[in-house]
């Protein structure tokens, strides 16, 4: 079970005598570490029925973080540039100062093959590749100006997930669960739905870095077994019963010896809250009960199997919020080639991952608002980074950091809104520029978090999701 807020330290759970060590403490007492552990189960399961510690009120309970792997073209999704059709073919270099890009294959201005269209009372343009999206632009706040401080999608992905483009700091998803804890005891605070591709960083996107093990993401499979040996294989819950207080004795004996450590006391917190998501799981995701209008509004019978796939990851992503789950994150499916990354071909690659997330997003916007859950949910969708203006060889785009767009709705969100602007080509944030560290600042604001007190002590200063760095981006905010 997940605790909130800071840790406790060591000399506020024991007055320790000179004499008397911890180790000895817990050797020496007649119920040793079980009765510890027991008081602490106790202490949590009383906690978790007060209500976490915000900083002030909060404006959504749960995030659903849609991660668009690879970078979506900015000037092909929500920033139109009628400037790239008008100078289509053109040199770049004639019209604008280009920089170095990750491959340094330019080719000439690239106009989008997509049109652009006004959407919702509020005008939005949105581009024809998300027609179910656009029928929420009265929901959305886009932001046009993000910017990332990485063009290379490993770093860049460690910084849209964790604030900091190395390896090994703790993610958003841990962070909001360090922060706020879970709601629901019988499933992680953090969930990574998978939906067939893990980004580039690997599973440290998702980690939980410095603090506790008990705050990193879980990642389930939309289909099929979705999390490895949830189903029991012991004949009897007597066997099961009796295997799990072997670990218990196991762990006792070890934290006598060598004394607390987190890596045991997680240990520990994971094995009684995998014992209770062995009923959780499969139930959260058996969809069977959902009627047909359901599953067919979020896409479940479409002809293409990745929409299919991420209809699925949505659905379930509704069904984790309604059970209390804090931080749910989607990642793409395969649809056969390299994700949002089109470097070539950017006609199909586009087109075919729009397909494959546009149905079950807008359904998945829809179903949260008839079951009145959009108001206490936040929903971000974001890739990493943009794409460039010009081509990238013939028909491709290249990596581009310095302005892309990225969009919000549900809890605390002012919906019909458009915040910030790039250039005349969609190339650099040129108004109220934006950078990840605001976007972390503004999803934890959303949830009653201070970005700038929810810290952990750690390598000798007290470490945070926004670094040294955020601003809440209040604009785009209810």
């Amino acid at each position: 079970m997940v605790s909130r807020g800071k840790f406790v330290k060591d000399h506020e759970i024991f007055s320790r005598s000179p004499m008397l060590s911890r180790r000895d403490f817990l050797s020496q007492s007649a119920n040793g570490f079980g009765a510890l552990a027991l008081a602490t189960m106790m202490a949590e399961t009383h906690a978790d029925e007060s209500q976490p510690k915000y900083h002030f009120p909060p404006r959504a309970k749960s995030i659903i973080f849609l991660y668009m792997d690879g970078g979506p073209s900015q000037v092909d999704t929500f920033d139109p540039k009628p400037l790239l059709t008008k100078y289509n073919g053109r040199n770049p270099a004639e019209l604008f100062e280009v920089a170095p890009t990750q491959f340094n294959n330019n080719g000439t201005v690239m106009g989008s093959p997509w049109g652009f269209d006004k959407h919702g009372e509020c005008g939005m343009e949105i581009s024809s590749l998300f027609p179910n999206i656009a029928k929420h632009a009265d929901k959305l706040a886009v932001v046009r100006s993000m910017t990332s401080k990485f063009p290379e999608h490993t770093s860049a992905n460690y910084f849209l997930h964790t604030g900091h483009g190395l390896q090994g700091r703790p993610s958003m998803g841990a962070w909001v669960t360090y922060g706020l804890g879970s709601e629901c005891e019988d499933l992680p605070g953090f969930i990574v739905l998978n939906g067939g591709l893990i980004p580039p960083g690997g599973l440290d996107c998702f980690g939980n870095g410095f603090l506790a093990a008990t705050y990193q993401g879980s990642v389930l499979r939309p289909r099929g077994d979705s999390l490895a040996n949830v189903k029991p294989l012991e004949p009897t819950p007597a066997l099961q019963q009796r295997k799990m207080q072997l670990l218990r004795e196991l762990d006792r004996s070890t934290v006598a010896r060598f004394g607390d450590h987190d890596a045991i006391e997680s240990a520990i917190a994971n094995y009684e809250l995998a014992f209770r998501m062995q009923s959780a799981v499969p139930a959260v995701c058996d969809i069977s009960g959902e009627t047909q209008e359901t599953q067919s509004m979020y896409g479940l019978d479409h002809s293409y199997e990745p929409t299919r796939a991420f209809g699925r990851e949505c659905l379930m992503a509704r069904r984790l919020v309604e059970r209390g789950v804090r931080f749910i994150e989607l990642t793409c499916p395969s649809v056969g080639h390299d994700r949002w990354d089109q470097h070539a071909n950017l006609n199909a690659g586009h087109t075919q991952n729009a397909l494959a997330v546009d149905q079950p997003i807008g359904a998945l916007l829809q179903d949260l608002q008839q079951r009145g859950l959009l108001d206490q949910t936040l929903i971000v969708w974001s890739g990493e980074f943009g794409r460039t203006p010009f081509a990238q060889g013939a028909d491709g785009r290249d990596h581009n950091p310095f302005g892309f767009s990225l969009w919000l709705a549900g809890g605390g969100i002012r919906g019909g809104t458009v915040y910030g602007a790039t250039d005349e080509w969609g190339y650099h944030a040129i108004e109220n520029k934006c950078e990840i560290h605001d976007l972390h600042a503004t999803m934890l604001y959303c949830l009653g978090i201070d970005h700038t007190r929810s810290t952990f002590r750690f390598s000798g200063r007290d470490m945070r999701l926004t670094d040294v760095h955020g601003h809440v981006i209040h604009d785009i905010l209810a």
